[in-house]
């Protein structure tokens, strides 16, 4: 992908690195794969706010993403490359042979025009899905499921992918984004390639506006608030307030956050900071 940088004619446009939208062929959804999704300010069922710093923002339709990917065997041409709101990836629309269209992540690569598959005998080529026993060690995977027939679960954003770098006799054993080496059974599914929109992270809003019209509010700092707001206020001036901590008391650096004797803990070769699980 490319970014764009902003001639400083604004001031929200000097600081302003946006995407160019390179990739993207249409700026028109399916219809027919739209469905609504309603605004919560925040609030929950009983209409109390649970999250501080949402409202707001622009309306829009989710996009149903394909997860599953289980139409073996039929191909499919790749007819639009498209921007979803929902995500940081892109995405693309599939026209299938039996004339049915859905949606899946756009991984790089993928070009208007292109087949893709998915399936047990296809080969492992950007955009095909196929079990991870098919698939030769190094191949990029994204979209990743953790139960057969679950849909993808891992490495669904922008630039995001695993490594597949040992097959065992019931596991496949996957290097995670994060650079933890982890088990996943070896019949679940996963796409080849690596996902679109990479330098997602490298782009700047340019004005705090551009995250209001994403249904952001302004962040309030915890020393900025009094003692009876937030255990971090108080004091006079600028005064310090202590080890950073949540508005509840939760430490914010270096607490454990994983839970002790998890299920999956046998399932993880090796931590992301090196370390082994310990049992």
């Amino acid at each position: 992908m490319a970014l764009k940088k902003y001639k400083p004619v604004t001031a929200g446009t000097r600081w302003r690195i946006g995407n160019a939208y390179a990739e993207i062929t249409t700026s028109t959804p399916e219809k027919s794969l739209l469905e609504k999704v309603k605004a919560t300010g925040g609030r929950n069922a009983q209409g109390r706010r649970a999250m501080r710093y949402i409202g707001g923002g622009n309306k829009k339709m989710y996009r149903v993403i394909d997860f599953k990917r289980n139409k073996y065997d039929i191909p499919a041409t790749v007819a639009t490359i498209e921007y979803d709101p929902n995500r940081t990836a892109f995405i693309a629309l599939l026209n299938y042979a039996d004339g049915e269209k859905r949606y899946i992540l756009a991984p790089q690569g993928l070009e208007v025009g292109m087949t893709v598959v998915s399936g047990d005998a296809v080969a492992p080529e950007v955009g095909n899905a196929l079990k991870m026993k098919n698939m030769p060690l190094g191949t990029n995977v994204h979209n990743i499921e953790m139960q057969p027939g679950q849909g993808g679960k891992i490495a669904r954003s922008a630039g995001a992918s695993a490594q597949l770098t040992n097959k065992e006799e019931k596991y496949a054993v996957l290097k995670m984004p994060s650079g933890e080496l982890r088990k996943v059974l070896i019949n679940c599914y996963a796409t080849v390639g690596v996902l679109s929109n990479s330098d997602h992270s490298l782009e700047s809003m340019g004005k705090a506006g551009r995250n209001r019209w994403k249904g952001i509010r302004p962040r309030n700092r915890g020393v900025a608030m009094n003692p009876v707001d937030h255990p971090m206020g108080g004091g006079e001036g600028k005064a310090s307030g202590g080890h950073p901590r949540s508005r509840t008391g939760k430490y914010a650096k270096g607490e454990k956050t994983r839970t002790l004797g998890k299920g999956s803990d046998k399932l993880i070769i090796q931590r992301k900071n090196g370390s082994k699980i310990s049992k």
